[in-house]
C-alpha cells in the first residue's frame, strides 16, 4: 500500500464527488485527505489516499468515474498534516521571516521550485505549472511545480499568503525620533518632494570628502533626476533625518536588478558623524528591507571609507573588495539584524 496525491477536474454536477470517492473505494483505497478547489473550467478535487492500486489503475478509475485531466503522484505520510493547521503555522513563520516569502510559498503550496523574480509587472503566465505571485510593483515570486498545475484557488491562497509579508500601512506621516549617542533627539521621515530645498542645504554643508564617500566622487549638488528618483517609492525607500529645521542626513534603500536584494546609501553632515545617528538610520533601512520582503541588503563603498566599513561590521556584514581595488562591498541578511532603533 502507497500513499497517493490525485487530483482530478469535474463537472459541477450532484453526486459527482461520491462516485470519485466510490472509484478509489472499488480499488481499495482509504481518502485521508481531500480538498476541493475552484479553476477556470471547473472544480478540482484533490485526494490524499492510502490504496493498493497503481497510478494508472486510479487514473482509469476516476476517468471512468467522470473525472477530467487526472494527475497521480506518489505522496508521503507528511502531507497528511491538517491543511488549515499547516497553513497557520506557515504563516507564523512568515510574520516572524518575511524575507523567507519564496521558501515558505513553496512549502504552502509544495512547489519544486520558489525564488524571486525582478521586472516590469508580470502577466498571467501560459505554462498551468509555473505561477507568478505579485509582492511589489516590480517584484514578484514565480513558483515551479512539475507535476501539478497550480489551479486558481491555489493563486488565491498564494496572493493572501503574501500580503502578510507586507509592511503595515504607514500610520500619520511615518516619523520617527531617535536619539544619538550624546542625549540630542532627531527626526526622521520619509524623503519627499518638500524636502528638495533642504537636501540641496544639507550637500552644500557637507565636505568634499563626505559627498565623495557617498557619491564616489564629491559632487556639489544632488542633480535633480536624482532627487526625483530618490522620491520615486516604486524604486526604493528613503528617509531624512532632520534637527533644528535642518535635514542632518539622508538614508536610501534602492532596489536592484537582483531579485531578493536591496542597496543601501547613506549621507550624514561631517558635525553629525559619529553620534551614531548613521548606524539607526542603517537599521531602519534593514527593517524596511525585511517588511518589504528583501533577504539582503547590500552596500558599495570605497575602500578608504573607513566610518561606514566599521559601521557595516558592527551590524554583521560581510566585507569583500570587488573587481576594482578601490571599492569594497558588504553584504547584509537581513535575518542577522535585530532592528529595534
Amino acid at each position: 500500500m502507497g500513499f497517493l496525491r490525485i487530483r482530478t477536474t469535474v463537472d459541477e454536477r450532484p453526486g459527482r464527488l461520491a462516485s470519485l470517492a466510490a472509484a478509489l473505494a472499488a480499488r481499495g483505497g482509504n481518502i485521508l485527505g481531500l480538498s476541493v478547489q475552484s479553476d477556470a473550467d471547473g472544480t478540482v478535487d484533490e485526494f490524499v489516499a492510502d490504496i493498493p492500486a497503481g497510478p494508472e489503475a486510479v487514473r482509469e478509475a476516476l476517468e471512468s468515474a467522470g473525472g477530467r485531466r487526472v494527475q497521480v503522484v506518489e505522496a508521503t505520510a507528511h502531507e497528511l498534516t491538517d491543511e488549515p493547521t499547516r497553513a497557520l503555522l506557515l504563516a507564523s513563520r512568515l510574520r516572524t521571516s518575511p524575507w523567507r516569502l519564496p521558501e515558505l510559498l513553496g512549502e504552502l503550496l509544495r512547489a519544486d521550485d520558489a525564488r524571486w523574480i525582478y521586472g516590469d509587472a508580470v502577466s498571467d503566465l501560459p505554462d498551468p505549472t509555473q505561477l507568478v505571485v505579485p509582492v511589489a510593483p516590480r517584484r514578484a515570486v514565480r513558483l515551479r511545480r512539475s507535476e501539478l498545475a497550480f489551479t486558481l484557488t491555489e493563486a488565491a491562497r498564494a496572493a493572501s499568503f503574501a500580503r502578510l509579508a507586507q509592511p503595515p500601512v504607514e500610520q500619520g506621516n511615518g516619523e520617527r525620533t531617535v536619539k544619538v549617542s550624546d542625549g540630542v533627539e532627531v527626526c526622521v521621515r520619509p524623503l519627499t518632494s518638500i524636502y528638495r530645498e533642504a537636501v540641496r542645504d544639507l550637500h552644500d554643508r557637507c565636505s568634499p570628502e563626505t559627498r565623495r564617500f557617498r557619491y564616489f566622487t564629491s559632487m556639489p549638488a544632488l542633480p535633480p533626476r536624482m532627487f526625483d528618483r530618490l522620491c520615486d517609492r516604486s524604486r526604493g525607500h528613503s528617509l531624512v533625518a532632520g534637527h533644528d529645521g535642518r535635514v542632518v542626513a539622508m538614508a536610501h534603500l534602492m532596489f536592484t536588478p537582483d531579485p531578493g536584494i536591496a542597496e543601501m546609501a547613506i549621507l550624514v553632515e561631517d558635525r553629525w558623524q559619529g553620534r551614531g545617528l548613521g548606524s539607526a538610520l542603517a537599521r531602519m533601512l534593514v527593517g524596511a528591507a525585511r517588511d518589504l520582503g528583501y533577504a539582503e541588503v547590500k552596500a558599495t563603498m570605497l575602500s578608504d571609507n573607513a566610518r561606514m566599513r566599521r559601521l557595516l561590521a558592527s551590524l554583521g556584514a560581510t566585507l569583500c573588495y570587488t573587481e576594482d581595488p578601490g571599492v569594497v562591498e558588504g553584504r547584509l541578511p537581513v535575518g542577522v539584524l535585530t532592528t529595534s532603533a
